[in-house]
């Protein structure tokens, strides 16, 4: 398995009225070709910093970050797409045209720009509400053209920063079976940044634990269940006994 993602050593530190915090230190780990890798750790432990950095949209204050063997200076949106907590759709444009979005601000044709989001909408389930404004759909459905858009450059990476939060548990599920089921037919390296354990552990091939003051990796945890996931894993007693093993990782650190 090839390497896409490197990163060295990397740190964050913010400076604020002449004091610095040092929000993640000597974070190093690797994410494979086709890969799905969970970040998981207590509030305020730097996961999304540490995903902002790999997609160059903060600064590394130390250490490097590596894209396909070659040091990230800035956002590289071919290679690597970003999905966010909040869907961020703009709200005066239809479901396909927020999918068009990126498209449009690099001059591709309308045509091409439009079959290319038509595409990603009957991926993720979604092309019969193609002309629908984000009002208008849920937010299970806001987030999959959120992750039909960060696709729609066609990335080897896909990044994303707590999609599901904002869903009750039903459908938090839900979506993680999509997930899986887009994953399983683009092969995408996935960096997926979670409070949920259980979610960590169904969708993943690895699981990073992070503890905080300051955020680093404590622990890499590899999922040993097979594919196709079920979700009566989620009951198994390997499953369980992972669990456990994280919570005891970062439990002392949860006020």
């Amino acid at each position: 398995m090839s390497t896409v993602i490197e990163a060295r050593a990397i740190g964050r530190v913010f400076s604020h009225d002449g004091a610095e915090f040092r929000a993640v230190d000597d974070v190093s780990f690797t994410v494979g070709e086709g890969e799905f890798v969970s970040i998981v750790g207590p509030s305020g432990c730097g996961k999304s910093t540490l995903l902002m950095m790999i997609a160059g949209l903060e600064p590394v204050s130390a250490g490097e970050c590596l894209i396909d063997g070659e040091p990230l200076r800035a956002p590289q949106p071919r290679k690597v797409g970003m999905v966010f907590q909040d869907a961020t759709l703009l709200p005066w444009l239809t479901a396909a045209e927020n999918v068009e979005f990126p498209l449009s601000l690099t001059g591709e044709a309308r045509e091409s720009r439009r079959t290319r989001a038509a595409a990603l909408l009957r991926l993720v389930g979604l092309e019969a509400f193609s002309g629908l404004y984000p009002h208008q759909l849920s937010g299970g459905m806001k987030q999959r053209v959120a992750i039909a858009r960060g696709l729609v450059r066609d990335p080897r990476i896909l990044l994303m920063d707590e999609p599901f939060a904002a869903l009750d548990e039903q459908h938090r599920m839900k979506m993680g079976e999509e997930l899986l089921r887009i994953w399983t037919e683009t092969r995408k390296s996935v960096v997926f940044v979670t409070h949920s354990l259980n979610e960590a552990i169904y969708l993943s091939d690895v699981v990073l634990v992070m503890r905080t003051r300051p955020g680093r990796i404590v622990e890499r945890i590899g999922i040993e269940l097979p594919r196709p996931r079920q979700f009566e894993m989620l009951g198994g007693e390997y499953v369980g006994r992972v669990r456990n093993r994280i919570w005891e990782l970062i439990r002392m650190e949860v006020t």
